[in-house]
């Protein structure tokens, strides 16, 4: 992206330069006025990005003297200016992807660089609206995001360190072209919560007997709407929180929803109810077996009653106002868009219900109860656009039009820098712009937070002391984020989702675990067949293997290991699943495999058992896990000795949460470094397994770590 200069100007410098012959002093002017600013990263220097408008199109001729920027109403000397027009289109090809969380974070800091992120809110957008929204959002990324632009996707249930921002429309065009993620109206969603919910409350109707302490018609129905608002505005909180670390810079936030109900507390939710002997009380008995009622144990329903407590106190219509005021402080701007289009109802005749309504409704939503929703959806994303400078694209089934709109609102803007006059004191400094030229309406920064004096000298001896230990920490900082970047995919349905392991036998030959998850599909319930190939770094094949998918399942477990002991190195493993249904297509995806040398492990084999398992244990490929769920952690390698584990947080810090590893001998011939650990005390959040031990007879050391998320 290249500043740009008023057309007039360009001309003047033509006549010079062809009437006078340029002279030494005009064309060394010319080089300085086409140099790109410098905009600098000290504590006190702030960084303002401009949006000015006129008519609804953007002012492309301002210049420095045009802007007056003030600090708490206190006048502030431009120091850097510069005029952003974004590129038209271009080849993807060229465009460099960041290959670390180092390049990822300095791609970020670039402040001529815009920052995407699609939020798509698949807990409030049906079926037919994400898939109506899919042609308009490609189009509008393949017209609006520049060359130096970096995009992300989120969705519900993700955290903002899981955000893959990249500037190739490849993966985030594929991803919006094969899966339809709307899940408003699903009758079978795959969320356990939800259907938790509806086992704790079927909502039957109380028999004469009965008294209201037994009516739970309705209850489940309420608690799914108001668990997906809250999980959607704590998704959404998190990504604020999380962009405000990112950079200074506006950040764009494109969200696809139906918008929210902005739900107040409700008593009648939280009322005493007494359903001994009516709800069934399922869980595991210590041996992992099923238990029904009657017998002792962890039951679902106790969580079903706090969660019901909780959710009736939920105010999601003052934590609103709340993410407004984040996200202005982290300069985010929420673009939302509605891809229903022109709405007239917000609830169909076959909105998922569970049992009989509540006592004195319909079936049927009233229409004057249904307008009022509409209303309510429709309020909270204008609201969220209007107090965070964003765009609402609503109420029109012009959804290529509408995101036209956003293009062009993005397409030019002003960077102007500072030295503040005010104070290191940590408070929220306001800042305001205003052009002098009229009928320009203004778009900017609102403010920032200043550090206070003690991070400053922090900030400034770390600069200038790096120690071993600070170059250590440094170093283990960033293997806990490799490890816990796969993660980071966790929130996007796959066709194909893969975990590998390396492992090594007594007779020094390598061998590669494989764990494989097909998707959700209906085409997979009669069961598959999985061919396997290990391709070396030549492109030769070293081996291959075959893999069933059973009938009523989705995963697999397979492994390979050469003829000939396998060399360290880097390896591929291509796979390629086929329903046993007939028409249709057969999945094929590949992973990157690292083999270390002898005898170190690379990876491990996870397990899950617990109520979704029925207490059987299974090989798993999804890192998400609950906390009811015990998780088994297999480690391949020839050691006698057990290895050592500890539970570590995402920043590294131990946990007093016990691994115990033992080890077991197959009859292969392969030897296993088997942990267990009880999720139990965990609250939901990225976790990482820290392995080390002697990895063979040789004293070599091995260090693993294995990231995983508990989720709610």
């Amino acid at each position: 992206m290249q500043p740009s200069w008023k057309p007039t100007r360009l001309v003047l410098v033509a006549i010079v330069a062809c009437l006078i012959g340029s002279s030494g002093h005009d064309t060394l002017r010319a080089q300085q006025d086409t140099q790109t600013p410098t905009f600098r990263t000290e504590a006190n220097y702030v960084r303002v990005d401009v949006f000015p408008m006129a008519s609804g199109a953007p002012v492309l001729d301002l210049v420095r003297e045009d802007f007056d920027v003030f600090e708490d109403g206190a006048p502030q000397r431009i120091d850097a200016f510069d005029h952003v027009l974004i590129r038209g289109p271009e080849p993807q090809t060229p465009r460099v992807e960041p290959r670390t969380v180092a390049e990822s974070r300095a791609m970020l800091e670039n402040p001529r660089a815009r920052v995407f992120v699609i939020f798509l809110d698949t807990k409030h957008v049906d079926l037919t609206s994400a898939k109506a929204i899919q042609r308009p959002l490609i189009n509008f990324l393949n017209r609006a995001i520049g060359p130096d632009d970096l995009v992300g996707v989120m969705t519900p249930g993700m955290s903002g360190a899981d955000i893959t921002f990249a500037r190739k429309m490849d993966t985030i065009e594929g991803f919006l072209t094969r899966y339809w993620w709307g899940e408003r109206d699903r009758l079978n969603t795959e969320d356990p919560i939800e259907d938790m919910y509806k086992q704790c409350y079927p909502g039957f109707p109380p028999s004469a007997s009965d008294g209201p302490r037994k009516d739970t018609r309705g209850i489940a129905d309420e608690m799914i709407l108001r668990y997906r608002e809250r999980e959607t505005l704590t998704t959404i909180e998190n990504l604020v929180r999380y962009l405000r670390t990112l950079r200074e810079e506006r950040k764009a936030v494109i969200t696809v929803t139906d918008g929210w109900l902005q739900y107040r507390p409700d008593a009648a939710l939280g009322r005493p109810l007494d359903t001994d002997g009516q709800l069934p009380r399922i869980g595991i008995d210590p041996n992992g077996k099923l238990m029904s009622s009657g017998q002792r144990g962890v039951s679902p329903y106790d969580d079903c009653e706090r969660d019901r407590q909780r959710l009736a106190l939920l105010d999601s219509a003052n934590w609103v106002r709340e993410i407004y005021d984040l996200a202005n402080r982290a300069n985010a701007s929420f673009y939302p868009v509605d891809p229903r289009g022109l709405a007239v109802f917000d609830t169909t005749l076959g909105e998922p219900r569970t049992g009989s309504p509540p006592r004195g409704a319909t079936t049927i939503v009233p229409p004057s109860v249904d307008s009022a929703m509409l209303r309510a959806r429709d309020s909270s994303l204008r609201d969220l656009a209007l107090a965070t400078d964003g765009l609402a694209i609503l109420g029109s089934n012009d959804l290529e039009g509408g995101l036209k709109r956003v293009s062009a609102d993005l397409s030019s803007y002003y960077l102007l820098a500072y030295y503040s006059t005010g104070k290191f004191d940590g408070k929220f400094h306001s800042i305001s712009v205003r052009v002098k030229r009229p009928g320009v309406q203004v778009r900017a920064r609102r403010g920032y937070l200043a550090p206070t004096l003690d991070e400053v000298k922090a900030s400034a001896t770390r600069v200038a002391t790096p120690t071993a230990a600070t170059t250590a920490a440094a170093a283990d900082t960033r293997a806990i984020e490799a490890a816990l970047r796969p993660l980071g995919g966790l929130g996007r349905e796959l066709p194909l989702r893969m975990q590998t392991a390396v492992g090594w036998s007594a007779n020094n030959r390598a061998s590669i675990s494989i764990v494989g998850e097909v998707g959700s599909g209906e085409e997979w319930k009669t069961g598959g067949d999985v061919d396997l190939m290990l391709i070396g770094s030549k492109g030769d094949t070293v081996a291959t293997a075959r893999a069933q998918i059973a009938p009523g399942t989705r995963g697999f477990r397979a492994a390979m290991s050469a003829a000939d002991a396998a060399a360290a190195g880097e390896y591929t493993v291509r796979v390629r699943a086929r329903a046993r249904t007939s028409g249709v297509t057969p999945v094929n995806e590949s992973v990157r495999v690292d083999v270390p040398a002898y005898p170190a492990p690379g990876g491990a084999v996870l397990i899950r058992r617990g109520q979704t398992t029925g207490g059987r244990e299974v090989p798993t490929a999804d890192l998400r896990f609950r906390r009811t769920e015990e998780l088994r952690v297999e480690l391949q390698a020839p050691s006698s000795e057990p290895f050592a584990g500890r539970l570590l947080d995402r920043s590294g810090k131990p946990l007093p949460v016990p691994i115990t590893f033992t080890v077991r001998d197959d009859p292969d011939g392969l030897r296993w470094q088997v942990g267990r650990l009880t999720l139990a005390p965990l609250a939901a959040g990225d976790y990482v397994i820290e392995v080390a031990g002697v990895a063979g007879a040789d004293g070599q050391s091995a260090r693993t770590l294995i990231a995983f998320r508990v989720i709610p």
